[in-house]
């Protein structure tokens, strides 16, 4: 029944039709002065739409044939991804508007780029995959080379375009590969298909998928877009691709791997594991050499991304939880740390530069406490939240009988907490100078606050996500 499919993707059409109307609404009447409204109201609806997902779902529902599955799994990552970037929304709006960079098209294309990111994680078939892939993919594009006076912005957004392209070449080229070869595009199908003595062509179809995903996510060596791409992107926009769009990937990565490889388990598995390994090390030891901080955090995403894989190598259900609290732990800490990013100037213009910070601690005691916390969190230094997320992933591996890959994922932790440490030292035990001045909105101060208080209060209990990840998991992996 139509109107059944359509009363399952109704949040995603509500958020499509707004969008739309929105662009229409600003075109026809005041543009750019249409702007605060219009990101108030997108991170607003983002809201009321986490809060609709989160609430109204249950069981399994399927809608057109197959081709799109609202589950615990998908309700999960779209109310992280929703929250993620209505946190993001607001939090950035001060800085873009002392910027000169608060156009309508903003909010309107971060709004079309969470539309594709919740097809892409409720996709039960590669055509709806490549769809939401695409949809998120082109309005991010646009958004990271929003600052047109700017060489490092324009530059962000064309190396983004030209490797985006590439990666949807290698996926496309993988979907086209497992259609072939499984005779259908539905992932009920192709599981069917791999489970009797898969053929070698469509192993080939499923590693150009993984690589394809692996662009996505930035795990290396598919993450050579991600310092130049974090670094020339307004920063604002940086925090949006540092949460939401990680969320995504990584609920498509572990959506395709199971619904339609879940036969294939062991093939699979030794590619993510090799792509968690590579991710750890290369993001641990290549932001030891860093001073601008969104480069930083840019290789800190690749090591995250990294841990999170970790999980999912682990194939197991367990491992899948430990990946979805892991990102939802990830995000948090993200928002907080971009909070406090975005109030980084000397003079009103922007400071980047780690070693700005010398001696700030004097200057905010209670910031630097909070960035101190987050900075802990991310290095994974107990008994911080962000801890437990990688005792989680551990666990899995080893329970997977992984025991090398935690191992590795232990040594990569050690090696990266050097340069989240050294964020402090500079903070607490910098050398005297002219030191960076943080001007930070009340919602900016709220988020770092917010951030940091969860990294230290979460140990309690998680604040209940443990239970929803099992659930969410529980319905992918059966």
């Amino acid at each position: 029944m139509i109107s059944a499919d359509i009363q399952t993707v109704l949040p995603e059409i509500v958020l499509a039709v707004y969008a739309m109307l929105a662009l229409i609404g600003a075109v026809y009447t005041t543009k750019d002065k249409a702007a605060p409204f219009l990101t108030w109201a997108t991170a607003g609806l983002f809201v009321v739409l986490a809060g609709w997902v989160g609430m109204n779902g249950s069981g399994v529902t399927v809608a057109f044939d197959g081709a799109f599955v609202d589950d615990a799994f998908s309700r999960f990552a779209k109310v992280t991804i929703l929250l993620s970037a209505a946190a993001v929304l607001v939090m950035g709006q001060d800085y873009m508007a002392r910027r000169g960079l608060l156009r309508f098209e903003y909010p309107i294309l971060i709004a079309l780029a969470a539309v594709g990111m919740m097809v892409m994680v409720s996709a039960g078939d590669l055509m709806a995959l490549y769809m939401g892939l695409e949809l998120q993919s082109l309005s991010l594009y646009v958004v990271a080379s929003l600052r047109r006076d700017s060489v490092k912005s324009t530059e962000a957004g064309l190396k983004y375009f030209v490797l985006g392209a590439l990666s949807s070449g290698l996926l496309l080229y993988g979907a086209s590969l497992t259609y072939g070869f499984a005779g259908t595009t539905l992932f009920s199908g192709i599981i069917e298909a791999a489970s009797h003595e898969p053929s070698l062509g469509l192993l080939f179809g499923l590693v150009f998928l993984i690589s394809g995903f692996a662009f996505k996510v930035s795990a290396a060596p598919f993450h050579m877009w991600t310092p130049d791409v974090y670094e020339g992107s307004p920063t604002p926009v940086t925090a949006f691709f540092a949460t939401a769009p990680k969320v995504a990937a990584m609920g498509l990565f572990a959506r395709v791997v199971w619904d339609a490889f879940g036969g294939v388990t062991g093939e699979w598995q030794q590619i993510v594991a090799f792509l968690s390994v590579v991710s750890m090390f290369l993001g641990a030891v290549a932001a030891i050499g860093q001073t601008n901080i969104k480069r930083l955090m840019a290789y800190s995403s690749i090591a995250h991304m990294g841990f999170a894989l970790m999980g999912l190598a682990a194939g197991s259900l367990l491992g899948v939880q430990a990946m979805l609290i892991y990102m939802a732990i990830y995000v948090t800490m993200n928002v907080g740390t971009f909070a406090f990013i975005l109030s980084m100037e000397k003079d009103g213009r922007p400071v980047t530069d780690i070693a700005a910070l010398n001696q700030y601690s004097k200057r905010e005691p209670l910031k630097a406490l909070a960035m101190l916390v987050l900075m802990f969190s991310l290095a994974g230094v107990p008994p911080m939240v962000g801890f437990f997320g990688k005792l989680y992933v551990l666990q899995a591996a080893v329970d997977a009988g992984m025991a090398w890959l935690a191992v590795a994922g232990v040594i990569a932790s050690v090696i990266g907490a050097f340069y989240y440490l050294r964020i402090v030292y500079y903070m607490y035990f910098g050398s005297d100078g002219d030191g960076v001045e943080t001007r930070m909105s009340p919602v900016g101060w709220t988020m770092l606050m917010a951030s940091a208080l969860i990294m230290v209060v979460g140990v309690v209990n998680l604040f209940g996500i443990e239970p929803l990840a099992a659930a969410a998991a529980g319905s992918l992996v059966n």
